[in-house]
């Protein structure tokens, strides 16, 4: 009796984790890899990760937000709003972001 109701649990975990980690598992956006490179030229950053990424309609222009910590410690907050094709980038030092 135990044994099936493991096996339940875990046939139920795996059906609802099995579309997250597909998802999980899906391409960056386009803009993440332009932030990358144009952080990499300005900044001499290598993306460790990104803390934060956002993207929204606003005013009927496409916005785009990140949060990314460099190899090196170093965290910056990123936004682009069209038609604007340079993110602007600062650094967040030791203020909060």
């Amino acid at each position: 009796m135990q044994t099936s109701r493991f096996s339940i649990l875990l046939a139920a975990f795996c059906a609802l984790a099995a579309p997250a980690s597909l998802h999980a598992q899906s391409e960056n956006p386009a803009w993440l890899d332009e932030l990358a490179r144009q952080i990499a030229d300005q900044e001499q950053c290598e993306v460790g990760f990104y803390i934060f990424m956002d993207e929204q309609k606003l005013g009927g222009r496409k916005t785009v937000q990140a949060k990314l910590q460099c190899v090196d410690g170093r965290q910056f907050d990123a936004s682009r709003t069209e038609p604007a094709t340079e993110f602007e980038i600062s650094e967040c030092g030791t203020r909060v972001c």
